[in-house]
């Protein structure tokens, strides 16, 4: 051993061990993070909500909740998925071609004829084909995520475009509008569908193995891998449930437009991102929930419909959300610095 080497040993040798009052500090710190980040999030949809109807009289009404959230349901249900790939350190900005290619393909097969089961069912599982190539490519090919979904978002998009020849697919049967636009007990069936993904989601992710599995590898890849977890094979899973998730997004769209359509969605993306990082899911994986997310997409859409009562153009509201994507990103990384 050199003498370096051998100075290095003993150094670290008399460095003190961390004490337990010491490590019971770090824990005690983590906490008030954790319950400040969780409850400046509460705090602030409880002003937006309040500033609202201050500026828009009659916001909260029922049948303007119902709005919001029938208008909300795709991109909730996109950002339940996106949820999954990004605790596991992941990310997706293909899933507005894979929700425009869902909404296409569901409109088509029931043009065709198709009973509207067996067109859901092929929906999905092209969807999930499509996250599941996502995941294959991040996994196995060892390409960054971020290029890895680029590069498909541009494929999936242009594969809907050739399917299509470039045209909306026009599906005028009242069952196909029933999905979109239908209600159950006096509540559209789209807010029920996404209620029924948020509380699934928020299942598997804290009550399930493999749900702590995802946080697992998002929070020390190579310390899972080294504990026996499959963690190629759970990252893939992640984006084959995201492209699902897309899809099934796209076919309530198509339902409720009554036609589908290869180019619509192109800012699905953005939103969905939006929506699980002002919900607190952080873009270095390890951390965050569904109903999180879930209070991110109801501050994402009460300010889309505050702006839209304001008349304030959609260029300006594009604005308006990067910013806030921007600023729920720096507050992540202030509360990571500061553990």
């Amino acid at each position: 051993m050199s003498s370096s080497q051998s100075k290095a040993l003993d150094d670290n040798l008399a460095a003190p061990a961390p004490t337990i009052e010491s490590q019971t500090g770090n824990v005690r710190r983590e906490t008030r993070l954790s319950r400040a980040s969780r409850h400046g999030l509460l705090a602030s949809l409880f002003v937006l909500v309040a500033v609202s109807e201050y500026l828009y009289p009659g916001f909260l009404m029922p049948q303007n909740i119902r709005n919001i959230l029938g208008q909300s349901a795709p991109t909730g249900i996109v950002a339940v998925g996106m949820t999954f790939v990004m605790i596991t350190g992941g990310f997706d900005l293909s899933v507005g071609s894979i929700y425009a290619a869902g909404a296409t393909i569901y409109a088509s097969l029931a043009v065709a004829g198709w009973p509207l089961p067996e067109a859901a069912v092929a929906t999905i599982a092209i969807g999930f084909l499509a996250g599941l190539t996502n995941g294959l490519i991040v996994t196995k090919l060892n390409v960054n995520a971020f290029v890895a979904t680029l590069g498909t978002m541009s494929a999936f998009s242009g594969l809907a475009l050739i399917y299509s020849n470039s045209s909306p697919f026009i599906a005028p049967d009242p069952a196909f509008a029933e999905l979109g636009r239908g209600h159950m007990l006096s509540i559209p069936i789209s807010i029920w569908i996404l209620l029924a993904f948020l509380v699934a989601g928020q299942l598997v992710l804290s009550r399930t193995v493999y749900g702590r599995q995802l946080y697992a590898i998002g929070g020390n890849d190579e310390a899972s891998r080294l504990a026996g977890l499959r963690t190629e094979a759970l990252r893939t899973s992640a984006y084959a449930l995201s492209g699902a998730c897309a899809a099934i997004a796209g076919m309530l769209i198509a339902s409720r437009l009554g036609m589908g359509q290869a180019d619509i969605g192109a800012a699905m993306a953005l939103d969905a991102i939006a929506v699980v990082v002002i919900g607190g899911t952080s873009l270095l994986g390890g951390e965050g929930s569904i109903w999180r997310t879930a209070i991110g997409l109801l501050i994402v859409a009460v300010l889309t419909n505050l702006l839209d009562s304001l008349a304030i153009s959609s260029h300006y509201q594009l604005v308006i959300k990067g910013t806030i994507v921007i600023g729920a990103v720096a507050v992540d990384s202030l509360i990571r610095s500061r553990r």
